[in-house]
């Protein structure tokens, strides 16, 4: 059997992902989540048919919320979420193994949490590369979620070459876009948290743009202003401007040998000047100096599909080069099966009307 025991939340700032950094659960935190860590000690006796683990011990974080929605009979129930975990150590992609790690994993933490828990959540780290290669699967008992929580499929750039090797893998319309924006005379700063009034003004017309959901402006805010959390990763906010007006921002996160994209946004005005490709340009230049080695763009549909309501998003992202890596999404281990699945049909026709509405506005009939 694995073995897990209750730690400090620094523990997990050893994590490869931010995701299961404690600067991450330190900073969900504070916007309605528990943020619970652990050690797990990856025993090889509880895969007898493999031999990994050799009591290696790996952090991990997790985050409970409670379920709003979730209350019958005067009980309050509540979810926990794994991020972008567990780390495994295995040597290797065997997909039987990390099923059997998966399904440990989740029995041992349900016994560890609170007995309100309806459900596991996990955002396993493992993907397949490659455009066209499905994601990998995950059996039961996991069940898929309703919705996803964190973007399955993204783009990673190798940072580990030179910025001309970088530019001569992007499409050249691209290249072009970004030095574009630079001779018509935008200019790009590295702003700070005090400008974060002016990103949210750009990400409220954004949202309205696109129909996506955003979070208040608190929450940017204290992103940006990280010095709350020892040892907290670079958090940068870069803007693009020209003649007095801001166009459009960019937050990144820069940690160790990762660098993430993880909120954009741009003006109505001036689209012509193509801000956003030098923004990104720009980003990707400050990563490597800071010695990242991979800038995730975070964040893409999981094809090419024109039809998806997102589509330009692909097209933008994957203009820049990169490997696209499909990773298995949200999936879930039930702790109370009936309750569970009212909540998860819940969550599925929010998603579903979501997405209908982005459809709509973008005029596409389904045909």
């Amino acid at each position: 059997m694995i073995e897990l025991q209750k730690a400090e939340l620094s523990v997990c700032d050893g994590s490869a992902s931010f995701l299961q950094s404690g600067f991450w659960g330190s900073f969900k935190a504070r916007f309605g989540w528990e943020a619970l860590a652990f050690n797990v000690t990856w025993k090889s006796d509880a895969f007898p048919y493999a031999e990994w683990g050799n009591g290696e011990v790996k952090p991990l974080l997790v985050l409970c919320r409670s379920l709003v929605s979730g209350r019958f009979g005067g009980r309050s129930f509540s979810l926990a979420y794994v991020p972008w975990g567990p780390e495994l150590p295995l040597p290797g992609g065997d997909e039987t193994l990390r099923a059997a790690a998966l399904k440990e994993l989740a029995r041992a933490l349900r016994e560890l949490l609170p007995p309100e828990t309806v459900f596991i959540r996990f955002d396993p780290p493992w993907y397949t590369e490659g455009p066209d290669t499905p994601a990998p699967s995950i059996p039961p008992p996991f069940t898929r979620s309703g919705a996803d929580i964190q973007p399955p499929d993204t783009v990673l750039i190798d940072l580990n070459q030179s910025m001309e090797s970088i530019l001569e893998q992007m499409k050249p319309k691209w290249r072009y876009n970004a030095r574009l924006a630079l001779k018509k005379g935008v200019t790009l700063r590295r702003a700070g948290a005090e400008d974060t009034e002016v990103f949210y003004g750009l990400l409220k017309e954004t949202a309205r743009r696109d129909g996506i959901a955003i979070h208040g402006v608190d929450y940017y805010k204290t992103l940006l202003e990280n010095r709350w959390y020892n040892g907290a990763p670079d958090a940068r906010l870069y803007l693009a401007e020209q003649g007095g007006e801001v166009l459009a921002g960019i937050v990144t996160l820069f940690r160790g040998r990762e660098a993430v994209y993880l909120y954009g946004a741009s003006s109505d005005k001036k689209r012509n000047l193509m801000a956003p490709y030098a923004l990104q340009l720009r980003a990707m230049e400050d990563a490597k100096a800071s010695g990242c080695g991979e800038y995730d763009l975070f964040g893409i549909p999981p094809n090419d599909d024109p039809s998806h309501p997102m589509a330009g998003l692909y097209r933008f992202k994957t203009g820049f080069g990169g490997r696209i890596i499909h990773r298995p999404g949200s999936w879930d281990y039930p702790c109370h099966p009936v309750i569970y699945r009212l909540f998860r049909g819940a969550e599925t026709l929010r998603k579903n009307l979501r997405t209908l509405k982005k459809h709509r506005r973008r005029g596409y009939s389904g045909e």
